[in-house]
């Protein structure tokens, strides 16, 4: 059964840097928007539902209006790490009291909002990286996007992480110490204890503001040059993997994807489309699916 109150839909796209909210009305006008922290549940749950709280209270903000009681709102989540039970049921179990609750991955929701509710296939490229598949029949198949600590190609974090592992080659000499090497030494320490302590501090979002190294130097370093090369093939491997045969509509979304969408489906015979709409737009149809029973 619904809430017999609810007065607002919002639709939360959630990720490894930051939280964005979208705001309408129960009849679905678009209110405001509003953005906050992080809320990846592999970052904590504690710590996701406080800047989803934020990232809402921004959003009725910017709509000029008073933050409504929780009671009275629905979310529809696209939240990174939602695809593990645990992190989930400990989300669940630390709702603090919205009225309702659709809970899917933030790949799952970016491809609802891409495609307008329908089929086709997402690559996203942003702090993480995953491909999500929507067939006709509603089902999903998703490549990538298993955490940035051992995957996630392609993706900031992954390219943050490939910048240190060289830039540490070079300090030890095992590698030419070429431009984006010394890039990442200035940004994250030029001896070995400096960069040693900036790397056990920079979790998710500190290797991924240095991916803007790699692809600023990529025309003057041939490291930062294979990088991006090595990038753009792991990327096209994950459209391949959730479409084989080019059957869908390829949305490309993510800061990197944009910037590498041209070079990566120069290798694929998929159709390229604009997205229809993004992430929060994706959660606002999961929720308008859970309100009409039409999911769990």
């Amino acid at each position: 059964m619904n809430p017999p109150n609810l007065r607002y839909l919002i639709g939360v796209d959630g990720g490894g840097t930051a939280t964005r909210a979208r705001l309408h009305a129960a009849d679905g006008r678009l209110l405001g928007d509003g953005a906050a922290g992080p809320s990846a549940l592999g970052q904590g749950v504690a710590q996701a539902w406080r800047h989803i709280g934020e990232a809402v209270d921004a959003a009725f903000s910017a709509a000029g209006l008073v933050s409504a009681p929780i009671g009275d709102c629905a979310l529809g989540l696209g939240l990174s790490g939602a695809e593990n039970p645990g992190w989930v049921a400990d989300f669940h179990a630390a709702n603090p009291g919205w009225a309702r609750v659709a809970l899917a991955s933030d790949g799952a929701a970016a491809v609802l909002g891409a495609h307008a509710g329908g089929a086709g296939a997402l690559l996203a490229l942003g702090t993480g990286s995953i491909g999500v598949a929507r067939h006709a029949d509603g089902s999903h198949q998703m490549v990538s996007g298993w955490g940035w600590q051992i995957g996630d190609e392609a993706g900031g974090a992954w390219f943050g992480q490939q910048a240190v592992r060289l830039a540490q080659r070079a300090m030890d000499g095992r590698a030419p110490a070429g431009a984006l090497a010394q890039a990442v030494w200035q940004h994250g320490g030029a001896s070995r204890a400096e960069l040693l302590d900036w790397c056990a501090a920079a979790g998710q979002g500190g290797y991924a503001a240095l991916a803007p190294l790699v692809l600023d130097h990529e025309a003057i370093d041939p490291a930062a040059a294979a990088l991006v090369a090595q990038a753009v093939d792991d990327a096209r491997a994950i459209v391949r993997a959730m479409d084989p045969d080019g059957v869908l509509a390829l949305a490309i979304t993510g800061s990197l994807g944009r910037q590498l969408a041209a070079r990566i489906v120069a290798g694929l015979p998929h159709r390229q489309v604009d997205p229809a709409g993004d992430a929060c737009d994706g959660a606002l149809h999961l929720i308008r699916q859970a309100l009409r029973g039409e999911v769990r």
